[in-house]
């Protein structure tokens, strides 16, 4: 059952899902070198700075947080089963649409739904804003095959291409 994101009881598991989205996406997608930048963000300073942006996205809507608790087996990223963060209507503008920021589903869960229903939560919330464009968008990487077959299920197309360069 997918809820809304409780700080009191679900932030623990919530940072060690995003610890496990995090380094999702350093593995298997990339070299050593895209692994490890991805890893050694994870200290405790950025872990503050994130909740503090979690926290101020659920201030602007308590629908930005989803979650889908676990089936209460086990402590850390296994106490949910998923998570989906969808971006507040005021920061519409960042790209003039509606931003799936992340969308995370514990391995054991994969292939039961629970991606489904996140993401038709997240679509829902992402209807209910006013926004420039009407669209959902995000990034996702190119060599992630699982993740681009799963969105192209759920009718996400290519629309223009991010490019970046280093700092």
């Amino acid at each position: 059952m997918v809820r809304s994101y409780d700080a009191e009881t679900d932030e623990a598991a919530l940072w060690q899902a995003k610890r496990a989205f995090e380094l999702g996406l350093g593995s298997g997608t990339g070299g050593d070198d895209k692994e490890a930048k991805y890893e050694g963000k994870l200290t405790a300073a950025y872990r503050e700075s994130w909740f503090e942006w979690v926290d101020r996205c659920v201030a602007a809507d308590e629908r930005c947080v989803l979650v889908e608790p676990g089936d209460g087996s086990g402590d850390g990223a296994d106490a949910l089963a998923g998570y989906v963060f969808v971006l507040p209507e005021r920061l519409a503008h960042v790209w003039d649409a509606a931003v799936l920021n992340e969308l995370w589903v514990d391995p054991d869960h994969r292939g039961t739904g629970v991606a489904d229903d996140l993401m038709s939560e997240a679509v829902a919330f992402a209807r209910s804003q006013d926004l420039p464009l009407d669209r959902l968008v995000l990034d996702v990487d190119r060599e992630n095959e699982r993740a681009q077959a799963f969105y192209e299920r759920h009718g996400f197309s290519h629309w223009g291409e991010m490019v970046a360069r280093e700092l």
